[in-house]
């Protein structure tokens, strides 16, 4: 392994243990910084609140899937899951995003199945290969946007783009690791946070997502998600399928594994959960933990060995070329209760029905600027970070 990564691989193993361990010393040194950063964040708030910056409204439905940590929660899944709802009410999906780890040389661009995750990244790739549905990356969160109403969309979710106010949003679900919740509950660089746990007021729905090996990990209370701030939420359950032979697309259960040695790779934002759910199927897993979104190369699969190697999805769609027998796809499938199911449809029928849905329908051009100041429909965020208290004056502005 390559002197670089092995180092990235302790740095980020080192970062993590400050961000959710209680009372870390070197987070106490950190705190003045994290004062600076919530500063910063206050003001970049204060400035789209009072139209200092402005929201660009689009002809269409705009729901954005995001957190407020650093790192995986389990957001991909429920976004697949999000678009093959939307789907199923006859919608025109789209999902956009930054396309991180991409390195092509045009942006906006559209991004199809046999796309490289070299130009866009994994996450782009995998929610083409899995949603079937429209695609867009790119940095710009609104020229993405353009160009994917530009291929068609009437409904656009914005994937990781809780942060990126300058894009109008109808709906804002924020996206929480049940098992690891907020760390610290301190923001960068002391702990995971990009914004203030108070940010949750302003969202429709908090999802809580939990694997079934959530028991066996070894986590903390600290970072529990503490009682919804007067907000919905639901739990989502996610379960590993069968492995996927990356060559032949032949299908073997998990629990044909055990009795032998096994091999796991993961390159996303918490690899040890993989691991932990592997090892819960009763697998002897030997994991191999790489900083998230890193490349797969040649090399880091042939020094796992002949033993069967299990991956994500994710780490999947990057061994094209390179994957042999040996190599298999563990996809993830989201479960929710009957309620949760039912607390989800009564948020998509209520964002459908808002007034740019409409227009998206009849192909009627939305009014362009920021979003009009008023009372907030009940459960969908319209403006992003409201100011402390404006909930419970029912109005954000």
């Amino acid at each position: 392994m390559p002197a670089a990564r092995a180092l990235q691989i302790k740095l980020d193993a080192w970062v993590q243990h400050i961000w959710y361990e209680p009372y870390h010393p070197v987070a106490l040194l950190l705190r003045p910084l994290s004062w600076l950063f919530h500063l910063v964040v206050s003001l970049r708030q204060l400035a789209y609140r009072r139209d200092w910056l402005k929201r660009e409204r689009l002809p269409c439905v705009v729901i954005v899937v995001g957190n407020l940590t650093v790192g995986g929660t389990g957001k991909t899944p429920f976004i697949i899951r999000l678009a093959a709802l939307l789907q199923a009410r006859g919608r025109r999906v789209a999902i956009i995003n930054r396309g991180y780890g991409g390195r092509s040389k045009e942006w906006p661009r559209q991004v199809l199945p046999e796309t490289t995750t070299a130009e866009v990244g994994d996450e782009a790739v995998l929610l083409a290969k899995r949603t079937g549905v429209i695609v867009v990356s790119g940095p710009d969160r609104v020229a993405a946007a353009r160009r994917a109403i530009e291929l068609g969309a009437e409904v656009v979710l914005s994937d990781d783009g809780l942060q990126h106010y300058r894009l109008h949003r109808d709906c804002e679900i924020a996206v929480v690791d049940a098992a690891r919740g907020y760390g610290n509950r301190q923001l960068l660089p002391t702990g995971p946070l990009r914004e203030p746990l108070t940010r949750l007021q302003d969202v429709a729905l908090v999802v809580l997502t939990q694997r079934e090996a959530t028991a066996a990990e070894k986590t903390s209370s600290i970072g529990k998600p503490a009682p919804a701030h007067g907000q919905r939420s639901i739990t989502v359950t996610a379960r590993l399928r069968n492995a996927v032979a990356l060559i032949s697309g032949r299908e073997r259960t998990l629990e044909s594994f055990r009795g032998q040695p096994v091999k796991a790779i993961a390159a996303i934002g918490h690899p040890e959960a993989f691991f932990a759910a592997l090892r819960a199927q009763g697998l002897t897993v030997e994991g191999r933990a790489l900083p998230d979104h890193a490349e797969l190369t040649l090399s880091d699969l042939a020094s796992l060995g002949n033993t069967p190697v299990l991956m994500t999805e994710k780490d999947a769609v990057k061994c094209r070329g390179i994957a042999d027998e040996r190599h298999w796809a563990v996809p993830l499938e989201l479960q929710l209760s009957a309620a949760d199911e039912k607390t989800l449809d009564q948020l998509l029928d209520r964002v459908l029905k808002t007034p740019e849905s409409k227009q998206s329908k009849g192909n009627e051009p939305a009014p362009q600027g920021p979003a009009p100041k008023g009372p907030a429909r009940p459960g969908v965020a319209s403006k992003g970070p409201a100011r402390k208290g404006a909930r419970r004056k029912g109005r954000r502005r």
